[in-house]
């Protein structure tokens, strides 16, 4: 890492912080731009950020002295730009080297936040890259040019750029039209964009010159090539109330192929004469003499700051300490009020309330600026997808629902691996290839649904793959041979399918990068369980599975119902409580050496938390509480001593020693000296629905 071993740590978190967002963009718009490849065809603008993005990161690697990054943006920027400019064909080959090096630059960043050096090895994504950009030299687009009824002085005016999507749209049998607008002094900029957002919804605008009016001393006049599908009188009609006149320059029916313009030769460009053109296009600027405007302002349009994680756990943190001393503050007007105390306590008990308001819109305002849209991580799994499915010869379609949903930052970042495996299992196990699916009467290419919504205070993500499913039987077998169930036992099918989560489980007959390690859905599992989530899997043999994952929105505060049982003192988060009831002994029925009760029209499993934890002395009495909790569509009854009633508490981590703890998600401290245990009820259900009766 050269250069920047000098730089200040804050220098570089801030270095990272800036990279990170130009790379989230950056795959943004190259999974916009991807929808095109297989016909050939980019989006324009989104190839354009791209290039822009692909700069600013060469130009921000450079200032901080990081050469390798600089160095890769930089040969990745000369291809992009040679994909602007026509002369590098748009297809497959390309795209995986675009997302390729995106990958490597991500990698690199990464490697930089982790305090190691950026280093990796990408000589050979370099020479890939070089491949790219080498091809033939291209014909004549000059005789093509000159079939056209523009102007040389506007043929020339046309910056290579331009010049280039004048061609394409040529190339795509589109009409060329010329369309000229005259419009006031005073509101020429308002207006001007005004007709172009028109133009670009019906179009592409290839170049827009100033044009020399009848009336310079009141109006400024522009001639804008435009190239469209529609007709002379559709586009008279389009812009008729804007001002402005069209003629027809060629007509939409193409070029013969020995007319259209071929791919010419790149033009390889070095760091150097790069910096050395913007440094001239800057000084350009200088030398015309033009006076500073003076209604430049330093001032940022922009409404958004970046602000590090770990400061909002900070504040977050902060928040919690004043719920616990709201909460002590209430615990002694209420104390003071039985002991029958007058003397200011009203006044005592409005502050109080009034401070339980504020608290409540600063922990819900915190809370907002945790969330990000899940869509920021669907990005990163359309490229997954991409480049798994071309490994695999197969084809799939990834399509999303529900980026807009929100979800707890910390949380996204922990889900993100296991989602990233559900989609590589499905790819690898789930999707056939073309072949099977054609002769399976199923279309060639197979489809990955991706979706995500709110349910209560969960967010549910589905995955869920239109392949062959889960072969029961297959499974059942390989558990067999692992030694995982015994060959006598009887499994429902439901119950065989969940023993893909068994640690070393793996249906695949080889090892490869993707599968058959050993090494898969169990650890899945284990990842959602620790941000107290759930994994659920439905699958039909022959048409397809879905993985359900169910979410909390957030870790931070919550509210929970405190409850006890043998003399210890446990929190249940609220979101998980369904309702909480009173029974008899006499109303505990046991199936299956389990026991259950009869809610209203269905069973309910019981269990008890004293026998769960191993804790001595039994619930008894004449009447039980039973807390019914549930997670996605799993429910349970939890049999304790005492409800306590409700309180936010902020849930602190237990560490590694406890990391082997089922049913327990953290701890949390009631304002009262008291520190007790925060119960996950994700993996208590899961505990209790597979026959474990202990932690």
């Amino acid at each position: 890492m050269s250069g920047a071993n000098d730089i200040s740590g804050k220098a570089v978190k801030d270095f990272l912080a800036e990279a990170e967002e130009i790379l989230d963009q950056l795959c943004a718009d190259l999974s916009e731009m991807s929808d095109g490849t297989e016909s050939g065809e980019c989006n324009p603008d989104s190839l354009n950020s791209i290039f822009r993005g692909a700069h600013s990161l060469k130009g921000l690697a450079g200032m901080f002295g990081f050469t390798g990054i600089q160095d890769l943006s930089h040969n990745m920027e000369n291809l992009l730009d040679s994909l602007r400019l026509g002369k590098v064909e748009f297809g497959p080959k390309v795209m995986t080297v675009l997302m390729d090096s995106l990958e490597t630059l991500g990698m690199m960043i990464r490697n930089l936040g982790d305090g190691a050096t950026e280093e990796t090895s990408f000589q050979p994504l370099l020479q890939r890259i070089n491949d790219c950009l080498t091809g033939d030299s291209g014909t004549d687009n000059d005789s093509v040019l000159s079939s056209l009824d523009i102007p040389a002085s506007m043929i020339n005016a046309l910056t290579e750029y331009e010049e280039h999507r004048l061609l394409e749209n040529i190339k795509k049998s589109r009409t060329i039209f010329s369309v000229l607008a005259s419009f006031s002094l005073s509101t020429f900029d308002q207006d001007l964009a005004e007709l172009t957002d028109l133009l670009k919804k019906n179009g592409e605008v290839i170049s827009t010159l100033p044009s020399v009016g009848a009336n310079i001393e009141s109006s400024i006049d522009f001639e804008i090539l435009f190239g469209s599908a529609k007709s002379l009188e559709e586009m008279a009609a389009l812009v008729s109330d804007s001002n402005a006149t069209v003629k027809r320059v060629s007509s939409g029916g193409g070029s013969s192929p020995a007319a259209r313009p071929a791919p010419l030769a790149p033009r390889p460009v070095p760091l150097e004469e790069s910096a050395s053109v913007a440094v001239e296009a800057e000084d350009a600027g200088q030398q015309q003499g033009a006076a500073p405007d003076a209604g430049i302002t330093a001032k940022s349009m922009s409404r958004t700051v970046r602000v590090d994680i770990g400061k909002l756990d900070d504040l977050m943190n902060i928040v919690g300490e004043l719920v616990l001393s709201h909460s002590t503050i209430s615990d002694i007007a209420e104390k003071m009020r039985k002991a029958g105390y007058s003397t200011m306590l009203a006044e005592l008990l409005k502050a109080a309330k009034g401070l339980e308001r504020k608290l409540n819109e600063l922990q819900k305002g915190v809370m907002e600026i945790r969330m990000i849209p899940v869509g920021q991580l669907y990005e990163k799994m359309g490229r997954i997808v991409r480049k798994i499915s071309k490994e695999q010869g197969k084809k799939v379609d990834l399509r999303v629902f529900g980026a807009d949903t929100e979800l707890d930052k910390l949380i996204m970042e922990d889900i993100a691996d296991p989602l990233m495996h559900i989609i590589r299992n499905a790819i690898d196990h789930g999707i056939e290839s073309p072949e099977e699916r054609v002769g399976c009467g199923k279309s060639e290419r197979g489809t990955i649904r991706l979706s995500s919504y709110q349910k209560g205070n969960h967010v549910v993500i589905e995955v869920e793959d239109d392949g062959r499913g889960i072969d029961v039987a297959k499974v059942k077998r390989k558990a067999v041979e692992k030694g995982l169930i015994s060959p006598t036992e009887n499994l429902t099918d439901r119950e065989a399918v969940e023993l893909i989560f068994l640690p070393g489980f793996s249906t695949s007959e080889t090892v490869s990068e993707i599968s058959g390690r050993g090494v898969g859905m169990d650890v899945v599992k284990n990842n959602i369980a620790a941000v107290s989530g759930m994994v659920d899997v439905e699958s039909v043999q022959g048409q397809g599975s879905r993985m359900t994952i169910t979410l909390p929105i957030t870790l931070a505060i919550i509210k929970a119902l405190i409850i006890s049982t043998a003399g210890r003192y446990y929190a249940l988060p609220i979101t998980s409580v369904l309702e909480s009831i009173m029974i008899e002994p006499s109303e505990i029925l046991t199936v299956e050496r389990k026991e259950v009760i009869q809610l209203r029209d269905s069973t309910l499993p019981l269990l008890r938390l004293n026998r769960f934890f191993q804790l001595d002395g039994e619930s008894g009495g004449e009447n039980l509480f039973v807390v019914v909790v549930g997670v996605a569509d799993k429910r349970l009854g939890i049999v304790v001593d005492e409800l306590l009633g409700q309180q936010d508490i902020v849930i602190k981590t237990l560490g590694p020693v406890f990391e082997g703890v089922r049913g327990v998600s953290g701890a949390a401290d009631l304002g009262d000296q008291r520190t007790i245990l925060v119960l996950d009820v994700g993996g208590i259900i899961n505990e209790a629905t597979k026959g474990g009766s202990q932690a």
